[in-house]
C-alpha cells in the first residue's frame, strides 16, 4: 500500500475510533477540516509538520499515521520506503519501523542536505528522542540547549518542546532517530 494511502486509512480509522467529527477533529489537531478531509481522501500527501500536528493533537505516536498494521516480521527495504519531506527536499525523513504499543518507540532514518533544516513540534509530554548521527555535522536546538553533533555523536534529550535540527556541514548529513514514548501517555 502507498504511503498517501496508508496515511489516509490511518487517520481516517484514528479519527474514527476516537468518535471525533471532522470539525473536532481540526479544533483538536489545528490543522483545517478542509486538510483533514482531504487527507482522509488520499487526495495530498501532507508534511511532516502536518503529520505531527496531527498526532500530537490525537495523542497517538507518528508512526500509527504511516504505519502498516501488519503484525507479522517486517523488513523495509531502503527502495520500498517513501520519504518524507521538508525544508525543499533538504530534509528528509524516511520512516524505518512503526510504533508498536508493546515497545512504545518508533525509528526513522534522517538525511540532511547542507543548510537543510526542520523546525519541529513539540512532541507529547515526556517523549524523548535519541539520535545518532553517522556522517556529516548537525546542530541539534532543544528547550535546554544548543549541541552541534559530528559522526559517531549521539544525543538523548526531551522532545515535548519545540526543538530542530539543522545541517552545518557542506556535506550531506546522515542520522537515525529513535523515538520513545513514556507509558502514561
Amino acid at each position: 500500500m502507498q504511503l498517501q494511502n496508508r496515511i489516509a486509512k490511518n487517520v481516517k480509522t484514528i479519527r474514527e475510533n476516537k468518535k471525533l467529527t471532522l470539525d473536532a477533529a481540526a479544533k483538536q489537531t489545528e490543522v483545517s477540516r478542509s486538510m483533514l478531509a482531504q487527507i482522509e481522501k488520499g487526495e495530498v500527501n501532507p508534511t511532516i509538520s502536518v503529520l505531527w500536528k496531527i498526532a500530537n493533537g490525537y495523542k497517538v505516536s507518528f508512526t500509527s499515521l504511516v504505519e502498516n498494521h501488519n503484525q507479522e516480521p517486517l523488513i523495509i527495504r531502503a527502495e520500498d520506503v517513501a520519504p518524507l519531506v521538508e525544508d525543499d527536499g533538504k530534509y528528509i525523513n524516511y520512516p524505518a519501523f512503526p510504533f508498536q504499543e508493546d515497545k512504545l518507540f518508533e525509528t526513522y532514518r534522517i538525511q540532511i542536505e547542507p543548510h537543510g533544516f526542520l523546525s519541529a513540534r513539540p512532541h507529547m509530554a515526556g517523549t524523548e528522542e535519541y539520535i545518532t548521527v553517522f556522517s556529516g555535522r548537525v546542530e541539534i536546538i532543544t528547550a535546554e540547549k544548543t549541541f552541534q553533533l559530528g559522526e559517531g555523536d549521539s544525543l538523548r534529550f526531551f522532545a515535548d518542546a519545540p526543538h530542530s535540527y539543522q545541517n552545518i556541514d557542506s556535506a550531506t548529513a546522515y542520522l537515525s532517530m529513535l523515538i520513545y514514548y513514556t507509558k502514561n501517555q
